[in-house]
């Protein structure tokens, strides 16, 4: 199943407008993945009208799920409530409503919780006077929800409340892929990249993650493929398998930053999405006591590239919490815990 391969769209307008007569605002829904329970979305609001602005306080774009579906997180715009999620322990969803409402994140949101076009507020000008700034995006991910393209449901009764005269959505149709272009404009896309960073194993004195680069893409494989990799234990890396390693220190007294790619004839090839579409390697790591922790996500990277193109990260409350270890009995539930649960997924649009 290909990534990015489904899209809901929807053009929503208050009446006919003499001046305007061709203006809406459109709705493109994009599925860029599947996960176990679901799918992520990359949602995407575009201002078609000719001179109206969606002014601030901004919109807010209201839905009704077709079952029973939850939202596990957001990157670039939340709900206003969460509901009931009473029957959930352990991972609590970001919003349990049937019928959620979603409003866009505020100027000067931490870059790990944005995507491109998103946290203005709300305000999208118009196509016409700002053919550079007519969008606005945010990223969801859906749990308790299809899976593939004939068992996922399309959201319903889609609401847009906005300054201005009023708007109306029609129906949500199922549309054309969106094609994803480069930031050098050089090529078009319609998949993603997934890292999966696993805290699997904890020692007394070192700790153990595995990397996994996973490719949905079934038309492309990449060859020379690289990651750049921010996290600040980078300084302490003991030993890295099946990967090439380069230290990035544009500031030399940090050592933060690592440049990781495949070896030449092993591992060098990422291959198209299926069986062999994917590479792994584990980094051992040994522990600076005066800052090495397990809470608060600190044993997640902060920053990730794959080929130069910027993942999008996790938003800060989907980062696992452990404890320190304190003894021998602690650090082996410990390390079974680590196993189980430590682990995130990065994407990047490639």
């Amino acid at each position: 199943m290909e990534v990015s391969n489904q899209r809901l769209l929807f053009v929503s307008s208050e009446a006919y407008d003499a001046l305007d007569p061709n203006g809406n605002i459109t709705l493109k829904w994009d599925i860029i993945s599947w996960t176990p329970d679901g799918y992520v979305a990359q949602v995407t609001m575009f201002n078609f009208q000719q001179y109206r602005h969606i002014q601030a306080p901004g919109w807010s774009l209201g839905w009704t799920w077709a079952k029973k579906e939850v939202i596990w997180s957001m990157v670039g715009a939340q709900t206003t409530e969460q509901g009931d999620c009473s029957k959930y322990k352990g991972n609590i969803p970001h919003c349990c409503k049937k019928d959620p409402t979603v409003v866009d994140l505020l100027p000067g949101t931490p870059f790990n919780q944005q995507i491109a076009n998103c946290c203005k507020g709300g305000v999208i000008n118009s196509w016409v006077q700002d053919p550079n700034n007519y969008a606005s995006a945010f990223q969801v991910s859906v749990g308790a929800a299809g899976t593939t393209n004939k068992t996922v449901r399309v959201p319903k009764n889609f609401t847009l409340r906005a300054p201005g005269p009023g708007y109306t959505c029609g129906p949500a149709k199922v549309g054309k892929p969106t094609k994803f272009v480069t930031a050098d404009q050089r090529r078009v896309t319609q998949a993603m990249i997934r890292i999966h960073w696993h805290v699997k194993l904890n020692y007394k004195d070192y700790w153990r993650v595995k990397v996994t680069i996973t490719n949905f893409n079934y038309r492309m494989n990449y060859t020379q493929w690289n990651m750049v990799v921010q996290h600040p234990n980078f300084d302490n890396l003991t030993q890295i398998f099946s990967f090439n390693y380069k230290p990035l220190t544009p500031y030399d007294a940090i050592n933060d930053t690592a440049m990781l790619w495949g070896v030449k004839f092993y591992n060098d090839l990422l291959m198209q999405a299926g069986p062999l579409g994917n590479v792994q390697s584990e980094l051992l790591f040994r522990k600076d006591k005066s800052t090495f922790t397990f809470e608060k996500g600190w044993a997640f990277p902060r920053r990730i590239y794959f080929n130069g193109d910027n993942c999008v990260m996790p938003p800060p409350d989907a980062y696992p919490y452990l404890p320190s270890p304190g003894s021998r009995l602690e650090t082996s539930l410990l390390t079974l815990l680590v196993a189980l649960f430590s682990y995130l997924a990065f994407f990047a649009f490639v």
